[in-house]
């Protein structure tokens, strides 16, 4: 798919199916929500388009993954001038590395939402019926680009709820419509608004591939956990634990769970297929492979610092070291683990079931993540508890110590996230949302970086990204709010 940067003032015309190359081809697994939607089953092929688009590179397919990895500490380079260096060096400006895909792909995605809820909304008006499910699957995955939204650009929520997010669009809007930008808190109540509303239409039967009750109250869970509601935090992750529909990987199984599509821990997954959405040298799984692993054109983009390296050193018998192999840094005599293969089924490129070893599924929610987040909210009310929970996924080291309700801190379930969650977009939300320090590795290659400091927090500008000028060519009244020290 050739991708085509477009504007917010083009994404919300009501005509713009036809702006994306694809689109243009009518695959036969998207309709137009604009004019198609008539039945349920063309609901249920607007939802299946709606996925595809989230995973564009320049969302779930690639970028926003590591995005949230290569920010965060545990990852660093091997090499400068490979591509997508900006994201490791925060080499960002409105008008260079402004990574305004992330922008102008969400909100694509988002008219394709607004504009199946809108039909399904005068159907429904009509005495139409057969419309809950894919109402409440639009609504989640509303939620979920928004949240994912308002982390790119607005300030975490306990820093200044009350700074710029993004616009909430909710509606399609006209051509000439020019949305402005609504509060982080705005964000956030929209957010839970979407969320509150669709989870009792959604059915509680594992759905493979599309969001049912359970990945709803999931990301419930962890908007919670963002705004520091600790109370919701846990009730939503303890429902999902104690339903047990979804079930933890044991130690044996952990490994070999990432050659499978839609596993027992598999809440929320987004389907990659050869032929559809396989980005092949240019997937997610291709960006975190060694050098030269798979092929020639895959050159080795982003590797594991000494710092989370260290952190899974912790035990030698860690099963998660069997998703890492050898880097390009590896010598004979002295090997560095610091290349992650989940996103290529193991270390051995076997996929996870398909015809390509790239065209693996990206699983946006786990089990595991959410025993995380009650581990962590239960810290406020219940050590035992926290403990516990923690043990649930830190007994993947076998040989570390158990927590108990006198030892376990939130440095503890922090450390957890990221030896558990390393690869999966996570690790520079959790240090932001928790007002951690980063350090990053320059010293790993002997590399210089003139466009931040070597240790970073929150306060750093460059933690949320710019609107991009094209963005606010197409839209002025962006201009006044912009990112601070962007402008």
């Amino acid at each position: 798919m050739n991708k085509i940067k477009i504007f917010l003032l083009c994404l919300l015309a009501a005509s713009l199916f036809s702006c994306k190359k694809f689109l243009d081809e009518q695959p036969t697994n998207q309709v137009d929500a604009g004019i198609s939607i008539q039945t349920p089953a063309d609901a249920q092929i607007m939802i299946n388009g709606i996925e595809r688009a989230m995973t564009s590179s320049d969302y779930y397919g690639r970028n926003f993954v590591l995005y949230g990895d290569t920010k965060g500490g545990d990852m660093t380079i091997p090499s400068q001038g490979r591509g997508l260096d900006a994201l490791y060096t925060f080499a960002h400006s409105p008008s260079s590395n402004s990574y305004s895909g992330f922008w102008s792909q969400i909100y694509f995605t988002l008219l394709q939402v607004n504009n199946l809820l809108q039909n399904i909304d005068k159907l429904e008006a009509a005495g139409a019926t057969g419309f809950s499910s894919y109402k409440a699957q639009a609504l989640t995955l509303r939620a979920m680009m928004y949240f994912d939204l308002v982390r790119l650009y607005g300030k975490c929520y306990d820093d200044d709820k009350n700074s710029y997010g993004v616009p909430n669009v909710t509606k399609p809007l006209s051509a000439t419509a020019q949305p402005l930008r609504n509060t982080v808190n705005e964000n956030y109540t929209q957010i839970l608004a979407d969320l509150q509303a669709a989870a009792p239409l959604l059915s509680k039967t594992k759905s493979n591939g599309f969001i049912n009750y359970y990945g709803n109250i999931a990301m419930q869970a962890r908007v919670y956990l963002y705004m520091k509601d600790y109370t919701n935090a846990l009730k939503y992750s303890e429902e999902i634990i104690n339903s047990n529909v979804y079930t933890l990987y044991t130690n044996a199984t952990w490994v070999d769970s990432w050659k499978a599509q839609f596993g027992s821990e598999s809440i929320f997954e987004l389907g990659i297929y050869p032929l559809e959405g396989d980005l092949g040298a240019a997937s997610l799984g291709a960006y975190q492979r060694a050098k030269g692993v798979g092929g020639s054109t895959i050159l080795g983009w982003f590797i594991a610092s000494d710092y989370f390296l260290n952190r899974l050193k912790q035990d030698a018998t860690d099963i998660r070291w069997g998703v890492m192999n050898d880097d390009e840094l590896s010598t004979s005599g002295t090997p560095r683990k610091g290349c992650v293969y989940k996103y290529s089924g193991n270390t051995a490129l076997a996929g996870d079931g398909k015809t390509t070893n790239t065209a693996v599924n990206i699983k946006v929610i786990r089990l595991s993540e959410i025993y995380l987040i009650a581990a962590e909210a239960a810290l406020a009310s219940d050590m035992t508890k926290a403990a516990n929970y923690l043990n649930a996924i830190r007994k993947r080291a076998p040989n570390l110590a158990a927590a108990t309700s006198t030892t376990v801190t939130a440095d503890m379930i922090l450390d957890e996230r990221s030896k558990e969650l390393y690869g999966e977009g996570q690790r520079f939300f959790d240090m932001l949302r928790l007002n951690k320090t980063i350090v990053f590795n320059d010293e790993v290659i002997g590399l210089t970086v003139a466009t931040r400091a070597k240790q970073i927090d929150r306060t750093f500008y460059k933690t949320i990204l710019p609107i991009s000028q094209a963005e606010i060519n197409a839209n002025p009244g962006l201009k006044a709010q912009q990112n601070p020290q962007y402008q």
